[in-house]
């Protein structure tokens, strides 16, 4: 079984080996030309992100800048918009549902290492699937950990650490990530605290 097989398998992995950085070197070449194209170039950058996504909708918009290890881990639905500095360790599957926002320097981290440091030295790796639903709004400064799902119609709160799965329909904040209460048909009234929407 070859490293990147191991990789995609769940099992530990040496990431260094020819393929696998070769499969980085290329993506990271991409990535440096998405980055650096001027901001009215939006249809090259998109083109750049369809060549190395594995799927996205129609839709979408990544403000650069923009890091991933492969690209081709990645899937993404339809109206997804990710804010500055947005970071995805794609060493195993990133699945992402249609209508969902990232705000500024959000992290996604499929890949760890062992916790004792004789194999983490001997350069050990693993990766787990996160996966994200529909209607997801993830809050500035969020890291989410390998082997997470999140549920649809959630909001993780601004700073959040996710190390356990979210359900759908609720609030969910802190380090590490707790749900503090279900969104109801009462919150579809307002857009902050108590301030209504009036439109």
């Amino acid at each position: 079984m070859t490293e990147k097989e191991k990789m995609i398998n769940g099992e530990l992995y040496e990431a260094f080996g020819e393929e696998l950085l070769g499969e980085r070197q290329y993506a990271k070449e991409l990535i440096f030309d998405y980055n650096n194209l001027r901001p009215r170039e939006v249809e090259k950058r998109n083109e750049i992100i369809r060549k190395l996504f594995s799927n996205t909708g129609n839709e979408f918009f990544i403000e650069p800048p923009f890091r991933c290890d492969y690209g081709y881990n990645i899937s993404i639905g339809e109206n997804f918009y990710s804010n500055y500095n947005c970071t995805i360790l794609d060493c195993a599957k990133v699945t992402i549902g249609d209508n969902v926002l990232f705000a500024p320097n959000v992290s996604l981290f499929t890949a760890g290492h062992p916790i004792h440091f004789e194999p983490r030295n001997r350069g050990f790796e693993y990766a787990f699937p996160i996966t994200i639903g529909n209607n997801v709004w993830v809050g500035g400064g969020v890291i989410i950990n390998p082997d997470i799902t999140i549920g649809d119609n959630v909001v993780i709160g601004s700073g959040s650490v996710v190390t356990k799965d979210i359900p759908s329909d609720c609030i969910a904040v802190g380090n590490p990530c707790k749900v503090i209460r279900q969104i109801t048909e009462e919150d579809k009234q307002y857009y902050f605290k108590k301030l209504k929407i009036e439109r």
